[in-house]
């Protein structure tokens, strides 16, 4: 290579390739933790999760030297348990909604903020668009291999949440960045740790579903967002946003790769409906969407 070739580091191939590895990781992590659920349940693999996670994010972030008597605490608060929720409605929904789905139908509440308010002719295109995707999606009666309505309903409300995690997000971490996730993820970890324990008890204690608990705080938590933090230093929000918009394919390819579930053709169309529409409503935005740390 000669001096005049641009490194990969420096290159916007580097920046591009950490966000794609940021989600991958953090839906292989949503596969691991799935193949928890039978020990553990879903509300026990949420509880391992935030629990982990937070240990590890308060130790990579030290969130403590925060000037905490200055914090937006209303706003932190509602971060933190819109994350709590969402991460626990996302994994109830895993019970009997493939990964790539569930993802999809969860990615529909950060698309409808984007789109919130908009006068623009075209983005009433990509919320017509992403309706399309939904209804493809919606367990009807008398369809065959139909999702299941409570699984499909956990996933909306996922959505929802995850809108309202990036509007807290967005006035909670103003000025004090990764230290006020880790805050964050404390108080998230309070709403769910709790139901974890009711449902599994002692089992989330076996010293054996420790290395899996483990790797599901890695992948899903202190691994994606670190890859992701070099990333947005790296890259426009426009098209860091366009590139979260791969999302949903990334964890139907996960759901193949790792938990062999298996997606119909309209079910396929369905995540392309909500991928085009993600990706058309960010492109087309006057001012591009904030960014926000990956939480599923």
């Amino acid at each position: 290579m000669s001096a005049s070739s641009p490194s990969l580091k420096s290159s916007v191939l580097f920046p591009v390739l950490l966000l794609l590895a940021s989600m991958v990781s953090i839906q292989a992590g949503a596969s691991l933790a799935k193949t928890l659920f039978p020990v553990v349940g879903a509300t026990g693999a949420t509880a391992l999760r935030l629990g982990f996670g937070t240990v590890l994010l308060w130790i990579a972030f030290r969130p403590w030297t925060l000037p905490w008597r200055a914090l937006p605490w209303k706003m932190l608060i509602g971060y933190g348990v819109s994350l709590g929720t969402m991460n626990t409605l996302f994994y109830l929904a895993l019970q009997t909604v493939p990964l790539g789905l569930a993802v999809a139908l969860e990615f529909t509440g950060p698309l409808a903020l984007a789109l919130l308010g908009s006068r623009r002719a075209l983005d009433l295109v990509w919320a017509l668009l992403a309706a399309l995707g939904l209804v493809l999606l919606v367990p009807w009666p008398g369809r065959d291999a139909a999702l299941d309505p409570f699984g499909v309903a956990c996933a909306v409300g996922a959505g929802v949440c995850w809108a309202l995690y990036i509007v807290f997000g967005q006035k909670a971490g103003a000025g004090h960045g990764p230290r006020m996730v880790a805050l964050g993820s404390s108080i998230a970890a309070m709403v769910a740790v709790p139901w974890g324990v009711i449902h599994a008890g002692s089992a989330l204690l076996a010293p054996a579903l420790l290395p899996a608990a483990l790797g599901v705080a890695v992948l899903s938590m202190a691994l994606p967002y670190s890859l992701e933090m070099m990333a947005l230093t790296r890259l426009p929000t426009r098209t860091f946003g366009m590139l979260m918009s791969l999302e949903p394919a990334i964890g139907a390819l996960c759901g193949l790769a790792f938990l062999h579930e298996r997606l119909s053709g309209l079910q396929w169309l369905a995540i392309a409906a909500v991928i085009v529409a993600s990706a058309g409503a960010t492109l087309g935005a006057r001012t591009p969407p904030p960014a926000a740390p990956l939480p599923d």
